[in-house]
């Protein structure tokens, strides 16, 4: 294998994400990244630390990209509607980039300053939507980590091949962000 040129930081990024989509966070290693670049294993280096520092840039990437679909979801909608879309589209993602949705969970260390404002453009995103329902601060906070639950635990079971049934799945996740607005309001 000879070195390519005009490799760069992102592009190693960037094939790492796509290996990871298609086969899995777990086949993302230095040895089967530095294959798919055509590159020896240690060329690696002049563009990352290490395998820890790929999973952090790769959650990186996995919630700017989360957040970027969101924010495109919930643009031009309002209230309940607003909430559905930001719903749809953390599912969507996760269907479209799952190895990166994972990476984004992975974090080697999610005290990292990068990962935890990519993380934080989430929560605001959604304290924003929120913001209809007239919560007090500490309970807006905590109907964002109840969506995030709901959606994550949607989003997993999908994945994981947990709904089985012939029955629209997008119905079934609208209608439980329904029943949890409705409880918000309570």
């Amino acid at each position: 294998m000879s070195p390519r040129m005009g490799l760069t930081r992102m592009k190693v990024v960037d094939t790492a994400g796509e290996m990871a989509d298609h086969k899995g966070i777990e086949y993302v290693t230095i040895a089967n990244l530095a294959k798919e670049l055509e590159i020896r294993p240690p060329s690696l280096y002049n563009h990352i630390k290490g395998l820890n520092e790929l999973r952090t840039e790769m959650a990186v990437q996995g919630l700017n990209g989360l957040y970027s679909e969101m924010k495109s979801g919930a643009e031009g909608k309002e209230g309940d509607d607003s909430i559905q879309s930001l719903g749809a589209s953390y599912l969507n993602y996760a269907r479209k980039h799952p190895g990166l949705y994972e990476a984004a969970l992975l974090a080697p260390d999610p005290r990292d300053e990068e990962v935890q404002n990519a993380g934080n453009q989430i929560v605001n995103l959604s304290l924003e939507e929120l913001k209809y329902l007239k919560l007090s601060p500490e309970n807006a906070l905590h109907a964002v980590r109840g969506l995030r639950s709901l959606f994550h635990g949607f989003a997993s079971l999908e994945h994981k091949g947990g709904f089985g049934l012939d029955l629209s799945v997008e119905e079934s996740l609208r209608r439980m962000i329904g029943a949890f607005l409705s409880g918000m309001r309570v």
